[in-house]
């Protein structure tokens, strides 16, 4: 059973999202919050597997706690989806680089926020469909010149290749397309470059690829 926390202020957002949730049989809405501190001590109670977790939120804003939770290392199970009102919230960059394992916007379909509290679970990250690239390129856009990294060192040959397709948004199936393995094979190496790296989830592969250097501005395409 997936247990699941929904962190935000509106309540009407919160029953519309529980109604769905709940009506699943391997899921289950462990406990709601109205703020980012009750956020905070709920997760801390229940240890909820995913949290749904609006930006912006009184007392404590979404981005601020996100942090706190990923970096609380006794809460590493945890993963936080942030809800955003615009596909390209002006915090969604951030909200990526604090742990966030992906977001999605509030009036996303059905079906894809059930895909998104399980995705995020098998350790995928998960990104409203269409704004992958565009997230990418904004990192792209924003990263300095990067420093030799010694964390890339422990890597084959072959995961520091799929480190970067995972880096310039592609899918697993479509990493498997490009080095012609089957997905399975890739999501392998996707999971041990992950291990390796101590990424929480796919979304931070991402940022430890830009930061790396292992992938560059202009390697979009």
């Amino acid at each position: 059973m997936i247990r699941v926390l929904l962190a935000d202020d509106q309540a009407l957002v919160r029953a519309g999202f529980r109604a769905l949730l709940d009506a699943q049989p391997d899921i289950d809405v462990a406990g709601e919050a109205a703020d980012g501190e009750e956020a905070l001590r709920r997760v801390a109670e229940l240890r909820p597997d995913v949290v749904l977790m609006d930006i912006r939120m009184p007392l404590l804003d979404g981005l601020a706690a996100t942090r706190r939770i990923t970096g609380d290392a006794s809460l590493d199970g945890v993963k936080v989806v942030m809800l955003t009102t615009f596909e390209l919230d002006e915090y969604v960059f951030e909200a990526i680089r604090a742990g966030a394992s992906g977001f999605l916007v509030k009036d996303t379909e059905p079906d894809e926020l059930l895909r998104a509290v399980r995705a995020v679970v098998d350790g995928d990250a998960l990104l409203s469909p269409g704004v992958t690239r565009r997230l990418i390129a904004e990192f792209a856009a924003r990263s300095k010149a990067p420093a030799d990294d010694e964390r890339l060192a422990g890597l084959t040959e072959r995961e520091r290749e799929v480190m970067a397709l995972v880096g310039i948004g592609l899918s697993n199936e479509e990493i498997a397309r490009r080095l012609v393995v089957s997905p399975l094979t890739a999501k392998t190496h996707v999971s041990r470059t992950m291990v390796k790296l101590g990424a929480r989830d796919r979304a931070q592969l991402v940022v430890l690829a830009y930061e790396s250097g292992l992938v560059r501005p202009g390697w979009l395409g």
